[in-house]
C-alpha cells in the first residue's frame, strides 16, 4: 500500500509592505475577523500538513506574537534580509531538513484563497508526480503580476516578473498566483542553483520552474476557477477592495443558508461569526468577532455585535454589544450599550439608552430606559423605572447589587452596592437606597417636599416665569394648591411617599 504524502506548507510573510504605510506589518492588517495571515493559514489547514512554516521579517516579533495566538504549532523562521522568495523558501527549508514529500508555498497576503482551491491545487501536483504546479489565474488586468508563459502545446515554459517581461510576455492575461507544489527534493536542488540576474537582484522562486523545465522535469499549471480568490494587497485602496469582496461573499454563503439580509452592501460579517436560519439582519450592522445570532432573531437596523451571542427570536435594535449574551425572546435597544458579561435572560428587556455591564437580567425582567446596571443581578419579572443608578463603584472596589424577583424599582433610584433589595419589594422613585430593602417592603429614601409661596415673585421679578404665575394667581388657579410659607412644611412636616404606579410613574400616598 502507497504511503500517503507527507506535507510542509510554506508561507511568506516577511515583506514590509511600503506601500500599505503602516506599522503593522502587511499580513496583520485586519479583513472581517482574521488577519490576511490568518486567512492564509486557514485556507492551508485542511491540508493537514505535518508542519507549517512562516517566513518572517518585518516586524518580526508581531507576527510571532500573532502566530502564538491563531496558529501556536506554525514555526516561525526569520529572513532578516529580504533576498527574493528563492531566499525565503530556501531558509524556511534549512529550518526543517528532513522534509520530503509536497511542499507547498503561499504568499501571506492573498486572503480570499479558499481552501478548496488549494487542496485541487495539492491533488493536481501529487496526482501527475510533477515536480513543481503553480496556481495560475485568468485576470481582466494583469498590471503588476508575474506572467506564466507556455509553449507552443501549452505547457508551462517560464514564469517572469513584469519587470523582467518582454512587451509580448506583458499582454498575455494569465498570472502566477504565488501559490506552489513543489516536491521536495527537487525544489531544494533548484533553488540552490537560484541567481539574482535580475532587476530586483533577489533569488525568485519562479525561476525555479525555468530550471525544471530546462532539466527535463515534469511541471504544472493548475487553473483557479475563480481568480478573485488570487488576488492580494499592496495598499488600503487594495485592502478595502478586497474586504469588500470577501463581504460580498460571506453574505451571499448566509442568504443562501435561510439568513435574509436586507441591505447586503453595508452588512459586514466577520468570517468567525455565524447566522442561524431565517435570522433577519438590517442594514448598516457589523456581526464581528465570534458573534452568534440565532435562528429567527432581528439583528439591525445600526447594530455593531462583537463576540455576542443573540438567542433565538431576540430583537436587537440601534445598539452596540461587546462580550455580552441576550437570550431567546429578549428585546435590546434602541440605543442600548452591552458591556462584557451583560447576560440577559430569555424575554428580557434592555430599552432606550440603557447600559449593562458584567450583569445578569432575569427571565421578563425589565430595564426599559435611561439606566445604568452594572455588577447586579436583576431577578426575574422585576421593573427598574427609569434613571435608575447602580452604584457599583467607591472609588477603589466594585460591588454587587441584587434585586429580587418581581421587585420593582421606582424612577430615578440609586441603588448603592453593596445592597439586596427582596423579592416583590418596592423602592420609591427620587431614593438612594444603601441599606438591605426585606421582600415585600417599601424601601423610601426622600426629604419632605415644601412650597415657597411667592418666592419667584420675590427672586425672578421680571421673568416671564413670574408674569405667568402673575396670570395663574389671578385667575385663581392656585386655589386648590396646598403652599407654605417660607420654612414651613407640606402635611406638618411629614414625609411624602412616592407610591409607584403600574405605569412605573409615582403618585403620593
Amino acid at each position: 500500500m502507497p504511503q500517503p504524502h507527507l506535507r510542509t506548507v510554506v508561507v511568506l510573510a516577511a515583506g514590509e509592505g511600503k506601500r500599505m504605510k503602516s506599522a503593522l506589518p502587511k499580513v496583520l492588517h485586519p479583513l472581517l475577523g482574521r488577519t490576511l495571515l490568518g486567512h492564509v493559514l486557514t485556507a492551508a489547514a485542511p491540508l493537514a500538513a505535518d508542519r507549517t512554516v512562516v517566513v518572517v521579517g518585518h516586524g518580526a516579533e508581531q507576527v510571532r506574537a500573532h502566530l502564538t495566538e491563531i496558529a501556536p504549532d506554525a514555526t516561525p523562521v526569520l529572513q532578516a534580509q529580504q533576498l527574493g522568495t528563492g531566499h525565503a523558501v530556501r531558509i524556511a527549508l534549512e529550518a526543517v531538513p528532513d522534509t520530503s514529500g509536497t511542499v507547498v508555498v503561499i504568499n501571506g497576503d492573498v486572503p480570499l484563497l479558499r481552501a478548496e482551491t488549494v487542496a485541487a491545487l495539492v491533488a493536481a501536483h501529487e496526482g501527475e508526480g510533477a515536480a513543481a504546479t503553480v496556481l495560475a489565474a485568468e485576470v481582466p488586468d494583469p498590471t503588476g503580476l508575474g506572467r506564466i508563459v507556455r509553449d507552443a502545446a501549452g505547457r508551462l515554459e517560464q514564469i517572469v516578473e513584469e519587470r523582467d517581461a518582454t512587451p509580448a510576455q506583458r499582454a498575455l492575461r494569465e498570472i502566477n498566483a504565488g501559490i506552489y507544489a513543489f516536491d521536495a527534493v527537487r525544489l531544494r536542488d533548484a533553488l540552490g542553483k537560484l541567481s539574482t540576474d535580475n532587476e530586483q537582484g533577489e533569488e525568485y522562486l519562479t525561476d525555479v520552474f525555468g530550471l525544471l523545465v530546462s532539466a527535463g522535469e515534469p511541471v504544472g499549471v493548475h487553473v483557479a476557477a475563480d481568480h478573485v480568490e488570487t488576488l492580494g494587497c499592496n495598499d488600503r485602496v487594495e485592502l478595502a477592495g478586497l474586504r469588500r469582496l470577501l463581504r460580498d461573499r460571506v453574505n451571499e454563503a448566509w442568504m443562501r443558508t435561510g439568513v435574509s439580509i436586507l441591505d447586503p452592501e453595508t452588512t459586514w460579517i466577520d468570517v468567525t461569526a455565524t447566522v442561524e436560519r431565517d435570522a433577519v439582519i438590517d442594514q448598516n450592522t457589523q456581526l464581528r468577532g465570534t458573534t452568534a445570532v440565532g435562528a429567527q432573531a432581528v439583528v439591525g437596523p445600526d447594530v455593531t455585535l462583537i463576540d455576542t451571542v443573540v438567542g433565538a427570536a431576540a430583537t436587537v435594535l440601534r445598539s452596540h454589544a461587546v462580550g455580552a449574551e441576550v437570550g431567546p425572546g429578549a428585546s435590546v435597544g434602541p440605543y442600548a450599550y452591552l458591556r462584557p458579561a451583560a447576560r440577559l435572560a430569555e424575554k428580557s428587556k434592555v430599552g432606550t439608552f440603557v447600559e449593562v455591564k458584567n450583569s445578569e437580567v432575569g427571565p421578563g425582567a425589565k430595564v426599559p430606559h435611561l439606566s445604568y446596571v452594572g455588577d447586579a443581578t436583576i431577578g426575574a419579572k422585576a421593573n427598574i423605572g427609569a434613571a435608575t443608578i447602580f452604584v457599583n463603584y467607591d472609588g477603589v472596589n466594585k460591588h454587587r447589587t441584587v434585586v429580587g424577583e418581581a421587585a420593582f424599582i421606582g424612577c430615578d433610584t440609586s441603588l448603592i452596592a453593596p445592597v439586596e433589595v427582596g423579592a416583590g419589594a418596592y423602592v420609591a422613585a427620587g431614593s438612594a437606597i444603601s441599606q438591605d430593602v426585606p421582600p415585600g417592603a417599601l424601601g423610601v429614601t426622600r426629604a419632605p417636599q415644601r412650597s415657597i409661596e411667592g418666592w419667584v415673585a420675590r427672586k425672578r421679578a421680571g421673568t416671564v416665569s413670574a408674569a405667568a404665575a402673575e396670570r395663574a394667581l389671578a385667575e385663581g388657579a392656585s386655589a386648590d394648591t396646598p403652599v407654605a410659607r417660607e420654612g414651613e412644611a407640606i402635611h406638618g412636616g411629614a414625609e411624602t411617599v412616592g407610591r409607584p404606579s403600574a405605569t412605573g410613574d409615582t403618585a403620593t400616598e
